[in-house]
């Protein structure tokens, strides 16, 4: 019997099919972090929050005045989980206390990014979530043969140069697909 061995989602898109019931991630274009044989972690990239780098700001450093730039920084529902925490996907160059190289992008989790951008000394391009979405071992696999993603190569235009609106149309064209023409009904042949 010949060994396969697992595929891993690592630095690409996961496409919410249009049946997607949980209301978490129902309609969502989520990046992978990491993914191995003990559980995934990813971001939601097209779901903005009704905040602003402003208010992160305020909170953080409550004696500056965020600058008014700062205001027009979306912050992003990254997921479900610790949605305290605080993640800045950018691309690769800069690095900060708390930065993961992740081929052309990375991953920054400490406060010092936001003072950065907020100071016009940050990444030129981001994306700034509050919390994450998790899987535990096997849990994304499952999902996956449950017909519940479709899975798209990663593309840095697709997550810092379009509005969030047409971050998740985007990446299935990049598939041939168009999600609305999708039945909403799941099924296996």
């Amino acid at each position: 019997m010949k060994n396969v061995d697992p595929t891993y989602l690592k630095h690409q898109f996961l496409i919410a099919m249009p049946h997607m019931a949980d209301p978490n991630f129902a309609q969502t274009l989520t990046y992978i972090v990491e993914h191995t044989a003990n559980g995934a972690m990813g971001l939601v990239v097209n779901r903005a929050q009704d905040l602003s780098l402003a208010d992160i700001l305020e909170q953080l450093r409550p004696d500056i005045d965020p600058p008014p730039a700062c205001q027009h920084v979306p912050i992003y529902n990254g997921g479900p989980v610790q949605t305290d925490r605080g993640f800045v996907l950018h691309p690769s160059g800069p690095v900060f206390q708390a930065t993961v190289q992740l081929g052309e992008i990375s991953l920054s989790t400490s406060q010092d990014v936001l003072f950065a951008i907020a100071d016009g000394a940050g990444p030129a391009k981001s994306l700034i979530t509050l919390g994450y979405a998790g899987w535990d071992a096997g849990q994304l696999e499952a999902e996956l043969a449950d017909n519940a993603w479709l899975t798209c190569p990663f593309d840095a235009d697709i997550l810092f140069e379009m509005n969030s609106e047409q971050r998740l149309a985007a990446a299935a064209a990049r598939l041939g697909i168009n999600l609305s023409l999708l039945t909403s009904q799941a099924g296996h042949a």
